[in-house]
């Protein structure tokens, strides 16, 4: 279904190039923040941080269905964060048998430290901007996202992250 008017086809062809470009410069810059810690974590690697962070330790079901991916792709990408020191692996404490992911404290250290830098990006970016203009866009880049997330959810397709905080 064709939701498009002829007076709006110019503002939403606007807003898919605008989309477009900001997809791919935040990808060429990850985002990453400002200082040393700039571009130094991915983007998987920072959500499931976060996610472990805002969630607490759960088992690998659970953060992938938490975040919309496979099982499979959560088992892949927190590989390199185990061995790294930034995830422990522990027993569940119901069922021994069972592995939990827990932010271990270097993690929570090195999400802290991201975290900041990200911040510290965002602030300049949006320096000249009124308080009242960053939380309009926060809320509506927030509400783009859950549109996003709604959408792939309902084609079949897992959703990404949307709910990040930073």
């Amino acid at each position: 279904m064709d939701m498009t008017t002829v007076g709006d086809t110019g503002l939403l062809d606007t807003l898919q190039h605008q989309v477009a470009v900001f997809a791919r410069r935040a990808e060429q810059t990850r985002l990453g923040g400002v200082g040393q810690v700039r571009n130094s974590m991915d983007r998987a690697a920072y959500l499931l941080l976060n996610r472990l962070d805002q969630e607490g330790p759960m088992g690998v079901k659970a953060l992938a269905a938490s975040m919309g991916i496979d099982s499979s792709t959560v088992t892949r990408q927190v590989a390199p964060l185990v061995d790294s020191g930034l995830v422990k692996r522990t027993s569940h404490p119901e069922d021994g048998r069972a592995v939990v992911l827990q932010l271990s404290p270097r993690g929570m250290s090195r999400l802290e430290e991201v975290r900041s830098s990200r911040r510290q990006l965002m602030a300049e970016l949006t320096q000249d901007w009124a308080p009242e203009e960053r939380e309009t866009f926060c809320a509506l880049l927030t509400r783009f996202n859950g549109a996003l997330s709604a959408r792939m959810t309902t084609s079949g397709v897992p959703a990404p992250e949307t709910s990040e905080a930073s």
